[in-house]
């Protein structure tokens, strides 16, 4: 059945053309549309006509705009029709690992190559099909994000838990020679693919530079929730050594060869193996932020920066600042050097240790309302509370445990207030007030 649509912006092409909330969309420039990659790539062009399904009736109303502006119209659902839920039992799944309870997006596990494009996600590429790929080049869907975490088949479908995982790498190859641009992600599971077998995933990845434009390497994430799951170790300081030597020779060597690292261990690599984080430099442009890689050196230094372009005699209302175990020392330390500049600012750190997934658990993003709370309860707290805004669900006001920032002021009695993560930003916040 053609998608029902649930509202037309004001003003928008759509409603100029007549289009209106109910009607079903049929077709638009002569295709069907199956979802919001259709919709996008064939309303591209500035003049065409499109199809609506309207009290059992088909109607054709022809839409003229901007050549690659949007038609303005929603749907019951963002992609227009449903996610596409993973196939894979991967032995290292964070959402295996959460306890029961939870409300129930949380359990959803997606692989869906239109999220990969839209909003950023990483994909397997184990439900896709000729079809799909086809479809992906055709479109120029890029950038493609892809869970790769090994290049050798046997030991991809053993971590994977699907027997198609092996061959599905063969698309890496059919996209990059389409020209098309990928950006990796590899989950490090010591005893799995770490050593020779990480050094293997990565001269194949780079095999395919330009088209493989970036790669993270990220320690896996292991919760108290694993009963049941296969053993998997966490990466200790002398496992995060060795993947930070190997992985960080293998972009320098990129970087002579190609101007470009391509390979980047995450933050948390470093702060587990004791080590300083390399210069802002060395990220070039972020290409793996959203994966935790460069995000702690930039904020630093983004507040370092921000520090110099305060005065001493500047003045702000006591505050704290609450992070996981991991990035801890280096707010701290930023902190007090806020302190010691301005003795008319008294800030505090916390770190919050996780006791709902698990202490071996250190990131800020996962630490949930009611960790705040339990280990902040007895402390004395000035009236405000920062937090990084990656604690919530994005654009709301609530952790992953259901609590709400306005179940943490009143248990804490303070004013809880979501910075994003941006040196300057926490540097902002805290003069505002």
């Amino acid at each position: 059945m053609p998608a029902k649509i649930t509202g037309v912006d004001r003003e928008s092409p759509a409603e100029r053309a007549g289009v209106r909330a109910g009607d079903r969309l049929v077709s638009v420039a002569g295709h069907a549309v199956r979802d919001v990659l259709d919709l996008q790539f064939y309303s591209y062009e500035d003049e065409l006509d499109i199809v609506v399904e309207r009290d059992g009736e088909k109607i054709k109303l022809h839409v003229e705009k901007e050549e690659g502006e949007g038609l303005g119209l929603d749907f019951e659902t963002y992609l227009i029709d449903r996610p596409r839920s993973c196939a894979n039992k991967c032995i290292f799944c964070f959402i295996d690992q959460m306890p029961s309870g939870m409300r129930k997006t949380l359990y959803f596990k997606d692989d869906d190559a239109r999220l990969s494009f839209l909003q950023g996600n990483y994909i397997t590429l184990t439900n896709l099909g000729e079809a799909d790929i086809k479809r992906i080049i055709r479109m120029r869907i890029s950038p493609i994000n892809v869970s790769v975490h090994t290049t050798n088949p046997e030991l991809r479908v053993k971590m994977l838990g699907n027997p198609r995982a092996g061959k599905a790498l063969g698309h890496l190859k059919t996209l990059a020679d389409a020209g098309l641009i990928i950006n990796g992600q590899i989950v490090v599971c010591p005893g799995y693919n770490d050593g020779e077998e990480l050094r293997r995933t990565l001269a194949d990845l780079e095999k395919l530079h330009p088209a493989m434009a970036s790669v993270s390497v990220v320690p896996v994430g292991i919760t108290k929730y694993r009963d049941g799951l296969c053993s998997i170790k966490p990466v200790e300081k002398f496992d995060a050594l060795a993947i930070i030597d190997m992985v960080d020779g293998m972009g320098d060597r990129c970087v002579e060869r190609y101007g470009t690292r391509i390979f980047y261990c995450s933050d948390e690599l470093y702060l587990t193996a004791g080590l300083p984080f390399p210069p802002v430099r060395h990220y070039e442009d972020f290409p793996q932020i959203e994966n935790g890689v460069g995000m702690a050196p930039l904020f630093e230094q983004e507040f370092l920066d921000a520090i110099e372009t305060v005065p001493p005699d500047a003045a702000a209302k006591p505050f704290a600042v609450a992070t996981g175990k991991l990035f801890y020392p280096i707010l701290r330390k930023l902190i007090d050097l806020l302190n010691r500049k301005c003795n008319n600012i008294h800030g505090y750190a916390y770190a919050v240790e996780n006791r709902f997934f698990g202490e071996k658990i250190t990131v800020a993003g996962l630490v949930t309302g009611g960790d705040l709370i339990g280990q902040l309860k007895d402390k004395d707290l000035p009236e405000r509370l920062f937090i990084p805004s990656t604690m919530l669900r994005s654009g709301e006001t609530v952790f992953l445990d259901d609590v709400t920032c306005e179940d943490v002021e009143r248990e804490l009695g303070v004013r809880v207030v979501a910075v994003e993560n941006d040196g300057r930003a926490l540097i902002e916040k805290i003069l505002k007030g």
